[in-house]
Formats: C-alpha cells, structure tokens, sequence
C-alpha cells in the first residue's frame, strides 16, 4: 500500500490505526476481538462529534488504554497537530507512562513517515508536550493525575470541528472501592475539572474505566451531577443472548461464543471457563489476586452492588480435625487500644502454611489485657507454640504485630528483651479494604480453622458479623485473620515477609 493510502486509511480508521502502530511497537499483532470495534466506533464518533461525553465501562485487561489514551492522543494529533489533550488518570505515574508512551509513537519513524510532526525541544516532558507548527506551540498534551494541578492548560480550543478531547482513564484505583471518603474525592475532582477545564462545554469528554463501587465515579455521572447527556457503552466479561441481542447486528457476527446461554467477551484472552471461577468467588483474576463475588460483579461484570453484612460467610472456611503438613507458623497480633468493655479485644493468632498452600488457624488467645499482661501473654503464648512440634508444624518464624498504640508498647518491648524475633507491620488501609482485599481467599477455600477448637464459635460468629458500614461490635479477630491471608496466602506479600525475615 503505498503512503497516501495508508496515510487515508489509518487517519480514517481508529481500529486500523491502532492495529498499524501495535504491531511496529510491539513486534506482535493487535489481536481484535468485536468490542475493540465497538470502542473504535465509538471514538470515531466521538472525533466526528456524533458523541460529545462518553463512559464506556469494561473488564481489566481488555486494552482500554491502547485504543482510548494512547492511539486516540497519536491519531487525534494526526487529523488536527493543533488539537488538545488532557489526560487524567488516578496515579501520576499511571497518567504521565500514558502520555510517555503516545509521544514515542508520534516521534517513531513508521509515524513521522506518514505525519513529520515536529514535538518543541521545549515541553518534551512526560507531563506536558507540544507540536510545533512553524516555530510556534500548537497542540499538544497535558497529562497528570485526578487530583494533580492542571495549570495554564484547557482540553480543545475555542475553534469549530475536532480539536482536542479530555480523556480519563481509570480516574480511581480498585483499592479505593471500599473507601467513601476517597470515591467522594475523585467524584468532586471529577466535577471541578470538567467545569473548569474544557476549552468550551462543546469538547468531548471520554471517561473509561472498570466499575468499582455503586458511588464511583460512573455512578456519580448516572446520578445526573455532570448533567445528563452522556452515551454509556457497557461491556460485561461474561455475557449472554439477551446482551449480544442489544448490540448493532455488525458487532453480534463477529463474536465467538465458547459457551450455551453464556460466554465469555473475549474466549481467546478471557475463557469462560476461568471466568464462571471467578464469579463463584475466590478464582484468581489477571494480576494473580483472588477476585470475590463483589469485586467479579463490579470489576468483570460492570454491575457493582451495595454492600451490607454477611461478607464472610462460615460455610467458606475449611474446617479440620487433622493437620496436613505444617511448612512454618507465624503469630499475628492485634492490640487494643484501651481494656474498657466496649472496645476491642487484644488477640493472638498461630497461623501456619500448609504443604497444601492453605493458611491454618491453629490457635488463638482473645482477652483484654492492659500493658503489663499483654506483654507477659504474649511472651507466654509465643513460648506455648515454640513448644510444638517442628516435625509436623514447621518451624515458628516470626511475630506480627501491628505498629500502633499498644502494639508499639509491644514491639519495644519485645525487641528489649530479645526473646522473640518480632516484625512490626503497618496498616495502610481501611478495615473494609483489608477484608476486600482477602475475601476471595476464604472463598474460595484457602482458609481452614479447627473444627472444635474453644474459639471456633466466636471466631465464626465475629466473621459473619463483620459489615461494610463498621456497624459490628468486633472486629479483632478479622483483623488478626487479614493480617495472616496478606502474609501466608499472598504471592506478592509472601516474598515481601521473607525478604524481611532473611
């Protein structure tokens, strides 16, 4: 195809040009499946100003990114080199990566052949970059986080036709889900910035991200307060008859079904298969974490649901009378902050990892204890384990305890007197995020606790009492729970404790 073809071609063909400039970048071709054609369309309409405000909502992994940030900034600058773009996402980094990534496209040689864009010497940052047209600063784009400073600069110009579009992608992380405070943030920053950051109220906004929570920014825009002329296009992972018969007839022949009734988006990346798993909870999604039922709705099925009680359910934990295997144990502490009857307990945790790859509870000692007692419990308790048998449980490793009020007290003294090898961790999230974060584990079976143990009534029973709302009376033993899940079951965080321990 000689250059002027293939110059039309890919300036009039989202698709097209994002297949085109992969497979130079990558070495690999771009495999389609029909909701990369259904995105494509959507952007063309958004560049022919068909569509002017835009959400589109789809599972992880499915190439948002590639089609909507990086190929829409290179291409757009293509149609108009004074054209705008603001690039938002929920990390800098994420954001600034993104903007990294369309630059080097636009200064490759397979582009400059098709479009010799000249990017200024003088805004070749990651964060800001501009295309200059006849020694003076033309289009360009702006990149940084939701909540970063967006200074000097608007998306698109005061100029008719295609000049320029807000583009955020992933505006919050998944791990802000749980959190109402940080949803209300983004969701406010959200406000602000297409308010006051669009050349004029004509500029294309495109918003795409996987739904996280019922208050998230999506649900924000469906509420009406960005007004209410917004095109959604909603891609669920699983999908069935009902859904494929809502499609334009163009996109129905072009998907595979790998199942009856149901199947999977996109069966080459995603098989159904894997995907029914992570639906019933506790399967291991794409970045290798287990996914909850909750967090498979939100995520993969763009269906977030409210949350109330009866998050963890007793039925999900193992329960044994005989040990497999123990590889090695750890203890897990959680202190409370005073002994008076309406706060928490201080509690204990033995949890060892067994040959199976589960996480055992295998003792536990719950009491309210004040400072002296706390110490001399745990010295006694860390002893009563250090007695068993390393044959069949492992050799005891180490003591966890949270670095915060008392538990400091407890650390210090601990490390004082050099009696028991001690690790104090740190808390970072919330008690509903900690809970998310393992739920799939439980699920899906990872956990066993002793079938009759003396605290195996009152463990269960402080489980499924635990509510998204913080309306539960206790939460120590879950917190104990968290902390032995993020330690022994989590590829990530089991390296991370070794490391520590060696």
């Amino acid at each position: 195809m000689n250059t002027e073809l293939l110059r039309y071609e890919l300036s009039t063909d989202h698709l097209s040009f994002s297949r085109y400039f992969f497979k130079h970048r990558q070495n690999i071709k771009f495999r389609i499946n029909w909701h990369h054609r259904l995105i494509s369309d959507v952007i063309e309409d958004v560049i022919q100003g068909r569509k002017k405000k835009v959400v589109i909502n789809v599972a992880p992994g499915s190439s948002k990114t590639e089609l909507v940030v990086i190929n829409l900034i290179a291409r757009g600058l293509a149609i108009n080199p004074r054209a705008r773009f603001l690039h938002l996402s929920y990390s800098d980094d994420l954001a600034l990566l993104n903007s990294q990534t369309a630059r080097d496209l636009i200064m490759s040689e397979e582009y400059q052949a098709l479009w010799p864009l000249k990017i200024s010497d003088d805004t070749k940052s990651k964060k800001r970059w501009n295309i200059e047209i006849d020694g003076k600063l033309a289009g360009g784009v702006y990149a940084t986080s939701l909540n970063g400073q967006v200074t000097g600069f608007r998306a698109g110009h005061m100029e008719p036709g295609f000049q320029g579009i807000l583009c955020i992608d992933d505006p919050c992380k998944s791990d802000d889900a749980f959190s109402k405070p940080k949803l209300e943030q983004a969701n406010r920053r959200l406000l602000t910035t297409v308010k006051s950051r669009l050349a004029n109220p004509d500029i294309p906004i495109i918003l795409i991200m996987q739904r996280i929570a019922e208050n998230d920014p999506v649900g924000f825009i469906k509420q009406g307060n960005l007004g209410d002329d917004w095109h959604h296009v909603v891609i669920p992972a699983v999908i069935d008859d009902a859904y494929v018969a809502s499609l334009d007839p163009k996109y129905q022949k072009l998907i595979e079904r790998d199942g009856e009734g149901r199947f999977s988006y996109w069966p080459y990346k995603e098989p159904l298969a894997e995907l029914l798993k992570m639906e019933q909870g506790g399967a291991e999604g794409s970045g290798g974490a287990r996914i909850s039922r909750h967090v498979f709705a939100s995520q993969y099925q763009q269906s977030p649901t409210a949350m109330g009680g009866n998050l963890i359910k007793s039925e999900w934990f193992g329960k044994y009378t005989v040990l497999p295997k123990i590889k090695y144990r750890m203890i897990f502490v959680d202190t409370a902050m005073k002994t008076k009857e309406r706060n928490d307990f201080s509690v204990f945790g033995c949890y060892g990892l067994g040959e199976d790859h589960k996480v055992y509870l295998l003792d536990q000692l719950r009491g309210k204890f004040e400072a002296p007692e706390l110490e001399n419990r745990a010295i006694a308790f860390w002893n009563k384990q250090k007695g068993a048998s390393v044959e069949t449980l492992g050799q005891l490793r180490r003591m966890v305890v949270e670095d915060k009020a008392s538990g400091t007290g407890l650390i210090q003294k601990i490390k004082t007197m050099n009696q028991i090898p001690v690790l104090g961790v740190e808390r970072t999230k919330d008690k509903l995020t900690r809970v998310m974060d393992v739920v799939g584990y439980i699920e899906s079976g990872v956990v066993s606790i002793p079938l009759d143990a003396p605290f195996t009534n009152d463990f269960l029973s402080e489980c499924e009492s635990f509510t998204a709302d913080d309306s539960h009376a206790h939460d120590d033993q879950v917190d104990v729970l968290c902390d032995a899940i993020t330690h022994l079951a989590t590829p990530q965080n089991r390296l991370e404790t070794w490391k520590k321990l060696i």
